[in-house]
């Protein structure tokens, strides 16, 4: 399966984010890609306020982001914000083109490092799954990285891959937690992992219209395409860039019989999330 990882930067409007990803799109179908993923928050990036900004999956943004992938013919998974109760948002991944059309709300957020994404993001709570071209593959946002239990759920519920989209935070010592942590989980689970993040604005020589600002996570790059082994295949470096790579799925089956660690666990899984959702 060939994917592509569109590492950007996104700003405060989401329809210029919108010229972005269209352009992006484009690019990728025109790769041959089957697949583009996009990073958290390409629909606005995290120095924005988000309740303003917020559409539910039915409403323009969204289904302007339906068109661009159905007129692409390629499946578009790109992070956006949804309303949710109490004047909070969802920290959504919609995931939609040929025969794909849902959504995963991010699970675990960003309390660390001096940043409370829960003082504006309702927490989700549902694994979720897609099926391109017969290939189930699960879906994961940024922080979610630090909890192994979510990527062996995607590969419980049949996942061979787990796209990872992020908003990394920068900092001492981040980028190590992050190139560990995407090689890490995808070790643990038998998986690939293909984790997109914001690129690092100080690396974008296009304006986007904000300026950092406070411990918001705007991004640090690094996207990378791991494997099942936990081997790095292909990588990018801080600034933007289109990452195009081809996913050997047989890897999945011949690492798990080497290492059997899905088969070989004895605790129960203490995910404490409810399974089962996935298009």
């Amino acid at each position: 399966m060939r994917i592509a990882l569109s590492q950007l930067t996104t700003g405060p409007e989401p329809a210029r984010n919108l010229e972005l990803l269209a352009e992006e799109t484009a690019r990728a179908a025109s790769a041959g890609a089957r697949i583009v993923v996009f990073p958290e928050a390409s629909m606005a990036c995290f120095r924005t306020p988000l309740a303003p900004v917020a559409e539910p999956l039915d409403g323009p943004w969204a289904t302007a982001v339906r068109a661009l992938a159905a007129d692409a013919g390629i499946v578009v998974v790109a992070g956006m914000f949804t309303p949710a109760p109490g004047g909070r948002v969802a920290n959504t991944l919609l995931a939609t083109g040929p025969g794909v059309d849902t959504a995963y709300d991010k699970i675990h957020l960003y309390d660390a490092f001096g940043y409370r994404e829960s003082d504006s993001v309702a927490a989700g709570s549902r694994v979720t799954t897609i099926d391109v071209d017969g290939v189930r593959l699960g879906l994961a946002t940024c922080y979610d990285v630090r909890f192994p239990e979510l990527f062996r759920a995607h590969a419980d519920a049949g996942a061979v891959a787990t796209l990872l989209a992020a908003s990394w935070g920068a900092g001492p010592g981040k980028r190590e937690h992050w190139e560990l942590l995407v090689r890490a989980r995808a070790l643990d689970a038998t998986v690939w992992v293909a984790a997109v993040g914001q690129a690092d604005p100080a690396a974008t020589e296009s304006a986007t219209g904000a300026a950092p600002h406070g411990s918001a996570p705007t991004g640090i790059g690094h996207s990378a395409v791991v494997g099942p082994d936990g081997t790095v295949r292909d990588r990018l470096g801080a600034g933007p860039g289109l990452l195009v790579a081809d996913l050997d799925l047989t890897e999945v089956a011949s690492v798990r019989e080497k290492i059997p660690v899905l088969a070989n666990r004895r605790l129960g899984d203490g995910t404490g999330m409810e399974k089962g959702a996935r298009a």
